[in-house]
């Protein structure tokens, strides 16, 4: 292939991560952002790198499944077009911008890089997109949470596994003898097989990871998470709540979709919950049963 399908997308500065998170949802093979200015006011171009072209009718259904999500209206996109440009290796290029991350006891790092560290859990992750690799913000709500509240012996249930990095995390802190069940599940096939690649990396045994949903065939698990986004969570709920034993974790929320998640708990009988913030994301962790 000689040329990437570059496709270009001015929206308001706060918008952003939508439209990345619109432009991922669409396979693409890299994104990045232009003209980022200093004032909420300002526009910048977003831009998405194709090896093939997704048909129009599926990027408007995508971009506005994405403001629908981040609670963006519907005039947020200014305009978008296609132009072709050269060839070049954008995740490789990436790759060189990353950086490890430290979250509490962990340090989430590059398989390719070296990390000297006594007092940290290191994570080595081989990602193909951004998301997972520890920088997110709901990324690094779950692993607090993680770090802080699964009690070594628990089985673990990751709803939407990505690039395994939080099945990861619950294995690395298992001192248990047996090992506990440790459960990863992702409708996306390509994330399955990363996050296999990634529990090899990180020498961790114990880690089950399939293609698909949760389902109701599932046994339930001590701790469950699922950082996701909450359109999704939402209609999957009670079936969440069934599937957790004694902590349901979740994240890829936005601060202005908190009180829908907890009417929802509430709804469900979870009443003791603790949100977190982090950016313009939460997590909620809503305790099942006390040990």
């Amino acid at each position: 292939m000689t040329e990437w399908h570059a496709l270009e997308i001015i929206v308001p500065t706060e918008a952003a991560e939508a439209i990345e998170f619109a432009l991922n949802e669409l396979s693409a093979e890299g994104t990045e952002i232009n003209n980022l200015g200093p004032k909420q006011h300002e526009t910048l171009n977003v831009v998405g790198y194709f090896n093939e072209r997704p048909p129009d009718d599926e990027v408007a259904t995508q971009l506005g499944i994405a403001l629908e999500i981040y609670s963006l209206p519907d005039d947020t996109v200014i305009e978008t077009s296609w132009k072709e440009v050269e060839n070049r290796d954008w995740l490789a290029e990436w790759k060189k911008n990353w950086k490890p991350t430290v979250t509490g006891s962990f340090i989430v790092a590059p398989a390719w890089q070296e990390v000297v560290t006594d007092d940290k859990i290191v994570i080595r992750i081989e990602p193909s997109m951004a998301f997972g690799t520890g920088t997110h913000e709901t990324t690094r709500l779950c692993l607090r949470a993680i770090e802080e509240t699964l009690v070594p012996g628990e089985t673990f249930l990751d709803v939407g596994t990505g690039t395994g990095i939080l099945s990861i995390a619950a294995a690395k802190l298992q001192i248990s003898d047996p090992f506990p069940k440790i459960f990863g599940c992702d409708t996306d096939i390509d994330s399955v097989r990363i996050a296999k690649e990634n529990v090899e990396i990180n020498n961790v045994n114990g880690i089950e990871l399939v293609v698909g949903s949760l389902d109701s065939e599932m046994d339930a698990f001590d701790f469950v998470c699922a950082n996701l986004t909450a359109d999704v969570i939402l209609p999957m709920l009670p079936l969440l709540v069934a599937k957790s034993k004694r902590l349901l974790l979740l994240s890829g929320i936005l601060v202005e979709q908190e009180e829908s998640i907890l009417k929802a708990l509430r709804n469900l009988g979870c009443e003791e919950t603790l949100v977190r913030k982090d950016g313009e994301w939460i997590s909620v962790l809503a305790v099942r049963s006390h040990t």
